[in-house]
């Protein structure tokens, strides 16, 4: 903690005007130019070689010292203890309220307020005294410099819902919450980047499906964007049918668990589960590369034709197999005649001969398939 000195203390005199001011001694070469001599941390002056400086620079640097030491503590402690904002100033108190304070200062009166909320929320820590406890013009001592910005945004939405929640997330990644308070501030800016610059577009990519996760209307909003955008949508098919590859190639290297052509699910072989993690080995390796996609559907033609070569070199599973593969386009065509509405080509003049003639030729079909069926069971 470091003592706020009074800069209305230092007595204002015209610029033109001279005084002696210290300087260190020249540590260079004769000749070489001599600079104004610092304030140390401890405030002290150092009063080494005396050199004419002008009034108006001596107290310009006494002013940067000070700043340099306490940051915007200087600042907020001289709204602390003058301000009282809202309502009349307590009795014998010579405090006013934040808009006479910024009519006075040449600012806004929500400016005025930030750095009342900070000192506020400071005093709530412990770090500074509370207002009930400053009088107009006493300094105190004051925090240094670097806790200032953890206590005070310069930007008004930071106090908001929004700028809460976008202050705790900059927090969360690590960063400064003013930077991401300016980035939200200005959409227009962030499409910028993100159109211009690569880096900046794959930021925006990873945060927008780490926000989907739990934010149900941005999933259906990205969703129709992407179904109503027929460039977007046939990438999506394509890499939806790549993940759909990599999973059946994942299902038998993992799970051991391969599924035939005709849905059956069975205990993949040693030899097949062996070949199913060399290639998902690869393809875990090129991650997200545009090649992934084209190692996926080699891995998968390369799995699938193992297992139909296993399948057809087991009698017992390639009865099973086909008997399934029936069974599944029997259940098929049986499901799309029960969704035939006769009702509604009787009612109204959309029937047409042929397509009796087509329920015809099917009944044919149908009743040749069950005569052939027939013969192989009393053959058998």
């Amino acid at each position: 903690m470091t003592t706020s000195p009074s800069l209305s203390e230092i007595p204002v005199e015209p610029a033109a005007e001279q005084v002696t001011a210290p300087v260190p001694a020249p540590a260079a070469e004769p000749g070489a130019d001599l600079s104004l001599a610092p304030l140390l941390d401890t405030g002290e002056w150092v009063e080494p070689v005396a050199q004419d400086v002008a009034e108006a620079v001596v107290r310009d640097a006494r002013d940067f010292g000070v700043y340099a030491r306490t940051g915007g503590w200087t600042f907020a402690l001289k709204v602390a203890r003058s301000v009282r904002p809202g309502g009349q100033p307590a009795e014998g108190s010579d405090k006013v309220s934040a808009k006479a304070f910024a009519e006075l200062a040449g600012c806004s009166a929500e400016r005025v307020m930030r750095y009342y909320k900070a000192w506020d929320m400071a005093a709530d820590d412990g770090l500074v005294p509370q207002f009930e406890a400053l009088v107009p013009g006493e300094d105190v001592e004051l925090p240094e410099a670097d806790v200032w910005l953890s206590y005070y945004s310069s930007r008004s939405s930071a106090t908001s819902v929004r700028g809460h929640a976008i202050t705790a997330a900059a927090e969360a990644e690590g960063i400064k919450a003013t930077k991401a308070l300016e980035v939200a501030e200005n959409p227009t800016a962030l499409r910028a980047a993100i159109l211009a610059d690569p880096g900046t577009a794959e930021a925006a990519r990873g945060a927008l499906l780490d926000r989907m996760k739990e934010d149900a209307a941005l999933q259906t909003e990205m969703a129709r964007a992407i179904a109503r955008t027929g460039e977007l949508k046939k990438a999506v098919a394509q890499e939806a049918k790549a993940a759909d590859r990599i999973e059946y190639v994942r299902q038998i290297a993992e799970g051991g668990q391969v599924r035939t052509p005709a849905g059956q699910k069975l205990d993949a072989s040693p030899e097949l589960r062996a070949e199913a993690e060399r290639h998902l080995s690869l393809i875990d390796e090129l991650d997200d590369s545009e090649e992934a996609g084209e190692w996926a559907g080699e891995a998968y033609d390369t799995v699938k034709s193992l297992v139909v070569k296993a399948v057809e070199e087991d009698p017992a599973l390639r009865v099973q197999e086909r008997r399934a593969k029936f069974y599944n386009s029997l259940q098929k065509a049986t499901k799309v005649f029960e969704e035939l509405t006769l009702d509604e080509v009787l009612e109204e003049d959309v029937l047409e001969a042929d397509m009796v003639q087509r329920l015809e030729a099917l009944q044919e079909a149908i009743g040749a398939c069950i005569s052939a069926l027939r013969k192989a069971t009393d053959a058998s």
